[in-house]
């Protein structure tokens, strides 16, 4: 019989962590003067409790080790109990959102999508804010262990190409993980103090920095005005720009960085291919809009460059209405949404080496046509690939366009439009944000769409931040028959 209570262990201790972390907001709420403050104080409270309990309660049951069937549901069940108790605030905080659109929110936050059903952010507490803040910047690091961790474990969507980069060592699942959460928050946490303070030097202020600081090493997109970052000036844009760029990266490079182990950050081809990906849509799409735009050079390059790359590693900022600058790029912006960043990042969608993986397989079928009797492999950074890491990542894709077309169709019935329907189902699945047309472009949001529309979406951005097959397999009868 499946022993769940390792499983409700650690669940039940990240809980009460996030319980903990509510007093954050609750602080900021009383320096203001504010009296929402209890509403935080309350909501950690009912959180720290309920995930005290749960925790002793498994406490008996603690292993070092985990199963596969453990490992998955550990897995998605963290994601599905976060925005549970994380949705609280929202809800009888000063937003008073509905159940649904809580969760909406709070699943948004922690699997650092960006997309938002809340309007009136420039009014909003400080308190409130800092939670949507405090959900991504959380949300980021936890899907980095998650990658470097949970994933290559599982063998998922190719993600085993990984196990042994740079973390062999460490021991079973649990002590590895805390051993690679307590390496990478130093990295994170320095990150994203660098970047509050180029905020801050860019002359936005304190409050801003730090919560925009969070949102954007968690590639997470949250933003504290409705004009998200249209409402800085240029020199915060770049800055932006930077750090999203470098929270897309693999941060096991940062990690041996520190240990004096410069030469991987610099012949990681998945960076390399990354970087190139950037500069080429970037170029091409900064080339077609001074073709067509009456605005300064300067400042088209800088709104195309912060957008693409916004969109490209999955942030979902936006410093302009990108919808007004024609039918190509809005067509080429949909397909940059669902390239991604680096796996072992915080960057979302379908990454870059999945990429790699699957041109490398086309290569190779091809010399095979023209030479039958050859023998080819398959090869990522000089090393040959396995079978089984190709099936993988074959079967990612196909589950991918599979789900993204469920998804469209399903949100279609609902009453949504083609557009709406289509790039809301990629933003949720691929984790991106925005998405197309007036209601969920770049100048809207997803408040407007009926309470079925966000049900399917939340679930959406659980399963394509958990790379989808990571949640499918715990929906099988065999998987609870193992």
């Amino acid at each position: 019989m499946l022993d769940l209570r390792p499983v409700g262990y650690v669940i039940g201790l990240l809980v009460a962590f996030l319980g903990l972390t509510m007093l954050l907001p609750m602080l900021a709420d009383l320096v203001d003067g504010e009296g929402e403050w209890p509403v935080f104080l309350q909501s950690a409270i009912i959180t720290t409790l309920v995930g005290g309990l749960v925790a002793l309660s498994c406490q008996n049951g603690v292993r070092e080790g985990l199963t596969i069937q453990q490992t998955f549901l550990l897995t998605t069940g963290v994601w599905v109990a976060l925005p549970i108790f994380g949705a609280i605030p929202f809800v009888i905080g000063a937003t008073e959102l509905r159940i649904v659109d809580a969760f909406f929110e709070a699943m948004s936050g922690l699997t650092t999508t960006g997309s938002t059903v809340i309007s009136g952010l420039d009014d909003l507490p400080r308190g409130i804010l800092l939670w949507r803040g405090l959900l991504q910047w959380l949300g980021g690091i936890g899907i980095i262990v998650v990658a470097m961790v949970f994933l290559p474990e599982l063998r998922v969507g190719g993600m085993q190409i990984f196990r042994s980069e740079g973390f062999d060592t460490f021991g079973k699942i649990l002590p590895r993980a805390t051993e690679i959460s307590s390496r990478i928050s130093v990295i994170y946490v320095a990150l994203t103090m660098a970047c509050a303070l180029a905020y801050v030097a860019t002359g936005m202020g304190a409050f801003d920095a730090s919560v925009h600081a969070m949102t954007t090493v968690a590639t997470g997109g949250f933003a504290n005005y409705d004009a998200s970052f249209g409402a800085f000036g240029a020199a915060t844009e770049y800055v932006a720009v930077v750090f999203m760029m470098l929270a897309a990266l693999p941060f096991v490079r940062f990690v041996q960085m520190t240990s004096g182990q410069v030469q991987p950050i610099f012949r990681d081809r998945q960076i390399h291919v990354f970087f190139a990906t950037a500069l080429v849509l970037v170029l091409m799409l900064v080339f077609w809009n001074m073709s067509i735009n009456a605005d300064g050079a300067e400042t088209t390059f800088r709104k195309t460059l912060f957008n693409t790359v916004s969109l490209l590693t999955g942030t979902g900022y936006a410093s302009t209405d990108y919808m007004a600058w024609g039918g190509f790029p809005i067509t080429v912006l949909f397909f940059v949404g669902l390239i991604g960043g680096c796996a072992g990042s915080t960057a979302c969608s379908i990454k870059i080496f999945r990429y790699q993986l699957l041109f490398a397989s086309i290569k190779v079928q091809l010399q095979r046509i023209r030479s039958p009797n050859g023998v080819f492999t398959p090869r990522y950074a000089g090393r040959p690939v396995g079978q089984d890491v190709l099936s993988s990542v074959m079967s990612f894709f196909v589950f991918f366009t599979v789900t993204l077309g469920v998804l469209s169709w399903a949100l279609g019935l609902t009453g949504l439009e083609f557009t709406t329907a289509v790039s809301g189902a990629a933003a949720a699945l691929a984790n991106i944000g925005p998405g197309l047309g007036d209601q969920i472009g770049p100048s809207g949001n997803f408040e407007g769409l009926n309470d079925a529309a966000k049900w399917m979406l939340s679930a959406a951005m659980l399963i394509g931040r958990l790379e989808l097959l990571a949640v499918y397999a715990i929906l099988t009868i065999r998987f609870w028959r193992a």
